[in-house]
């Protein structure tokens, strides 16, 4: 029962919200480290100060990692279920692999990939980040949607103005190149004015791109990463209440127990009281036998 009270005790520290704000804060101090690292001048005149924080701050994730994964109790396989505590684990643990301290490139990737764990810190940011690898897959088949509106729009270009401007023109990849600037419309108008003075009626190219590649295009992406996004969320907070519930349920199972063995102590002292009793009784006709 103490290893228990314990466990839930581990529990509630981990899950509080005054926890995330270190761990927060720790991120953060990393990452003004971590940033002020990229300063020469600076980080030659504070070196020691520097790796000493580094060192700190490792201890601080090394610390909270190990209360994350004592919260679990006797069952920690049940921490590398999730995906984002198996990313924590990773990134901290990649500090203490053989030869990397040697390479200060791969120290400093690691280091960075700690400031990368704020996504752990906040649920609406990994609910975010979540949303935007569930729209992965349906990115990719309009990325082909795409690059085919690209191509052909860029063999058309080629043909109209290849001649006249090869800087913008001058081959299938450079039109594409491009087309794919002008996804944003921000030089649209100066290829208009280009293609205009080449064909007048140039105008028809531009024109339709723009709705199909910038208006429609553009609108479908934003409604993939949105409906993504609401799915996520409804799996999160579906993950959120399970999670509750597990938590309902042991706490349940462990109020029972601990009712039941109340109840087994309070049978153990009715018995030895009534033993008590019996123990009397006979001691006392043995008595009055004696007397007799």
């Amino acid at each position: 029962m103490g290893g228990g009270r314990l466990t839930s005790t581990i529990a509630r520290v981990v899950d509080s919200s005054a926890f995330s704000v270190v761990v927060f804060a720790a991120i953060f101090a990393n990452a003004a480290v971590l940033g002020a690292e990229t300063y020469s001048g600076f980080a030659a005149r504070h070196r020691e100060t520097l790796e000493t924080l580094n060192g700190v701050f490792l201890g601080v994730f090394v610390v909270e990692l190990t209360l994350r994964l004592a919260s679990y109790g006797r069952r920690p396989g049940d921490f590398f279920r999730s995906g984002w505590n198996v990313f924590d684990f990773v990134v901290v643990g990649c500090a203490f692999v053989p030869g990397l301290s040697s390479n200060s490139t791969l120290l400093r990737l690691a280091r960075l990939l700690r400031v990368v764990r704020v996504v752990r810190v906040f649920p609406d940011l990994r609910v975010i980040v979540l949303a935007m690898a569930r729209s992965l897959p349906p990115l990719g088949s309009m990325a082909v949607l795409v690059t085919l509106l690209l191509y052909v729009y860029g063999i058309f270009g080629w043909i109209l103005f290849g001649a006249e401007d090869p800087e913008r023109w001058g081959n299938v990849g450079t039109a594409m190149l491009n087309l794919f600037v002008m996804l944003s419309l921000e030089n649209l108008p100066a290829n208009l004015e280009a293609g205009m003075r080449i064909h007048p009626w140039s105008w028809i190219y531009f024109v339709s791109y723009a709705l199909i590649a910038s208006f429609i295009v553009i609108n479908v992406l934003i409604g993939i990463v949105l409906n993504s996004l609401e799915e996520t969320r409804k799996i999160e907070a579906e993950r959120i209440e399970r999670m509750a519930s597990r938590a309902e349920h042991g706490a349940r199972e462990e109020a029972e127990a601990t009712d039941h063995l109340a109840d087994r102590v309070t049978a153990l002292r009715e018995a030895a009281e009534d033993l008590e009793r019996e123990l009397a009784a006979v001691a006392g006709r043995s008595a009055s036998g004696r007397a007799g």
